[in-house]
């Protein structure tokens, strides 16, 4: 699975996915909070409201939620442009009620902040700075004109000029500090869900490439129907062309056939769930495999094996698992993009840990961004230089996130960082980006790790 396969959900699309239900629940509490709050503060604190008015405001709410509950079906999901009007009616009907109850002298002016925190984390930019520029003009509309806080003795609820506009200027900067938290949480949930995505996806891919056994043993299965018509056809014509020995030899043949594509795909499906090569391998193997699909895009790819310290050992055994050969293949794929005309692979063990180090002679990773390599989506940060250079490179992020995310599944631990700019020119490994995987060897050893499979020899394949 490459980078262009996979398209990151817009913002357009993720406010599609609201249905209508939810927001009339929500525009339901409202309004019975809003009927509190009017009742509340006329009979008990005896406060002199419109209430004529006041009922006005909230009643077009209620009809509202009552054609939309009796118009459309419960299921229904709300598009981007009928999500921003609701919520803008629902901004404008909560500002006219403050208007009529004393502006911004009236505490639940915060209530302000709800339709645009709403916007941040459902609608789509635009939408979002919609709302927000509508909240802050209302803000400012409701400092200035509104209705005074009457009291039973005609007294005037008021408060100090420096703190309504104390009021005003907090309004303003938690609408814009809100919407932009919200914003900037809500962008990286979704790139974070986007990219497990992807990473789901790739892994799922993986399996099916290296479950060789079981796809055999799936079409060993489904061959066993059609071949048994044949050999039961064949039977037939057998005994019926007994008087036609050319024929009958001809049927005989078809007959011995199918029996041996019958046996050697039952050979195949047990070889596919026994061989123990499909379930491990020395850990060049798994590497040079994981190689395999960009040895010919043009850029060397040269592999060094060799024990670090530790008492002579042989070549360690390791888990072919998907994880590991398709994030080591990201990783190489990554390396043979940016590289000039080579790269460098080299794998070291000890008798604690696996290590793999990936270098390649390109100009290494962005200085700027070596602090944020395995994030998603990186590609908003990409330089006009690597941009006109590779035109069709998305950027580095989904990819090493996706190698970094599986690697570190099997257990590994993940490092980037550039080559010396000291080295010399003799060595061009150490100036280009450098990548190193370290497993804790008993996560990956397949004779004595903590994952040890069966040691045998494998079933033979009868052909």
């Amino acid at each position: 699975m490459t980078q262009a396969t996979i398209t990151p959900l817009g913002d357009r699309t993720r406010a599609n996915w609201i249905r209508l239900r939810t927001m009339i629940v929500l525009r339901w509490v409202a309004i019975a909070g809003q009927l509190t709050a009017i009742t509340v503060a006329e009979r008990l604190f005896g406060l002199q409201l419109e209430l004529g008015l006041c009922y006005l405001a909230i009643g077009v709410s209620v009809v509202g939620n009552l054609v939309a509950i009796f118009v459309f079906p419960e299921n229904k999901r709300l598009s981007e442009r009928e999500n921003l009007s609701m919520v803008l009616f629902d901004l404008l009907q909560l500002s006219f009620l403050l208007f009529l109850t004393g502006g911004l002298h009236n505490p639940f002016c915060l209530l302000l902040l709800g339709p645009v925190t709403i916007s941040a984390t459902t609608l789509s930019l635009r939408s979002t700075v919609i709302l927000c520029t509508t909240a802050i003009v209302l803000v400012s509309l409701l400092s200035l004109y509104h209705l005074p806080l009457k009291t039973q003795t005609d007294g005037v609820l008021v408060i100090p000029g420096i703190f309504v506009f104390g009021h005003w200027v907090a309004l303003v900067i938690s609408i814009l500090f809100s919407t932009a938290y919200s914003r900037r949480v809500t962008t990286e949930i979704h790139s974070m869900s986007d990219a497990l995505v992807a990473t789901q996806m790739a892994l799922a891919r993986e399996q099916k490439l290296t479950d060789l056994g079981g796809v055999v043993a799936a079409a060993a299965h489904e061959l066993g129907t059609p071949l048994a018509t044949i050999k039961l056809v064949s039977a037939e014509l057998l005994d019926e062309l007994q008087d036609n020995p050319e024929l009958a030899e001809d049927a005989a043949l078809i007959r011995d056939q199918a029996d041996r594509c019958r046996d050697i795909l039952r050979d195949m499906g047990r070889a596919g769930k026994d061989d123990l090569h499909l379930r491990q391998a020395p850990l060049s193997a798994v590497i040079e495999e994981a190689a395999e699909p960009h040895k010919d895009r043009g850029k060397a790819i040269e592999f060094s094996f060799g024990k670090t310290a530790g008492p002579a050992q042989e070549q360690p055994s390791i888990l072919r698992k998907p994880e590991i050969i398709h994030g080591l293949r990201n990783l190489i794929q990554n390396a043979v993009d940016f590289a000039d005309s080579t790269v460098w692979v080299e794998a070291n063990w000890t008798d604690t840990q696996v290590s793999v180090r990936i270098f390649d002679d390109g100009r290494g990773f962005p200085p700027h961004l070596l602090g944020r390599i395995g994030d998603p989506l990186m590609r908003r940060r990409r330089s006009q230089q690597t941009s006109a250079e590779r035109p069709e490179y998305e950027g580095m992020g989904l990819g090493l996130f996706i190698a970094k995310t599986l690697l570190e599944r099997s257990g590994a631990e993940l490092s980037f960082a550039n080559g010396s700019d000291r080295a010399s020119r003799a060595d061009r490994r150490r100036l280009g980006a450098v990548v190193e995987v370290v497993w804790p060897r008993r996560k990956i050893d397949a004779v004595w790790g903590e994952t040890q499979i069966p040691q045998g020899e494998n079933m033979p394949i009868v052909v």
